[in-house]
């Protein structure tokens, strides 16, 4: 069996309510959720929420409600806590041998039903893969460019540009260290292992385990603020859908 595993909870401090926002007049959440439904590959959709709203739209579309414990609803709960409850949960409720777990998020709607095949189909034709997840090339946020603000109030940089080579030949064109690929939040297939020995799995998103296969898309994100809204609508709109 491979489930689809969709995690997101009521309370939101930077973006109050960010999972149930309309966007193109659907709430955020229904987008990974439409993604799962979709998918050839995924048999059953189970939401991990305490959000009374995410659960009653979940029911809407099909998915099986998974009551997210006190303890994983607060705003220092690790996203990867709850995915292994959730797996655990799913694993004793249905009793069926899981092939792998589709990861999803309410506020990450930059994912699609013929992506989720896509990585399914990776892992089913490479054994030794440990997951494969969507990722989004952003060299405009190159480790290179970023900065932290010391204790004399300036800029200095984040990572010690020694880290990148010769200093010297260092230069100011964002692309001149290579494609930057960052996890966009918007998928994440892996295997059981991945979860049962979480401790295992690189930081910083450990559920992804050891060796991550890449599916490249542009644009991803997961909402964490208002301003990002647009660019979810705009991603969604160049993938075919439209204000309801």
């Amino acid at each position: 069996m491979i489930p689809a595993l969709l995690i997101g909870r009521e309370g939101s401090v930077g973006f109050p309510g960010k999972n149930l926002h309309p966007v193109l007049g659907r709430p955020l959440v229904a987008y990974p959720l439409l993604a799962a439904r979709g998918s050839k590959a995924v048999d059953r959709v189970f939401i991990s929420t305490d959000s009374p709203r995410i659960k009653q739209i979940g029911r809407e579309m099909g998915a099986e409600i998974i009551d997210r414990p006190p303890e994983l609803c607060t705003a220092s709960a690790l996203g990867e806590d709850v995915f292994v409850h959730g797996y655990r949960t799913i694993r004793e409720r249905t009793g069926t041998p899981i092939e792998m777990v589709v990861l999803l998020f309410a506020n990450a709607p930059t994912v699609t039903s013929p992506t989720i095949d896509e990585g399914i189909e990776v892992l089913r034709n490479n054994p030794g893969y440990d997951s494969a997840v969507t990722v989004s090339r952003y060299n405009m946020w190159s480790p290179l460019r970023a900065r932290r603000i010391g204790d004399d109030g300036l800029l200095h940089p984040f990572v010690p540009f020694e880290t990148f080579g010769d200093p010297a030949t260092l230069s100011c064109d964002r692309d001149s260290q290579g494609d930057v690929w960052f996890a966009d939040m918007g998928l994440s297939i892996v295997r059981p292992r991945c979860l049962d020995q979480l401790e295992k799995g690189l930081l910083p998103q450990k559920w992804m385990g050891q060796k991550i296969y890449p599916l490249t898309q542009w644009g991803g994100l997961d909402v964490d603020y208002e301003w990002q809204i647009p660019q979810a609508e705009y991603w969604l709109r160049k993938h075919g859908f439209r204000e309801v």
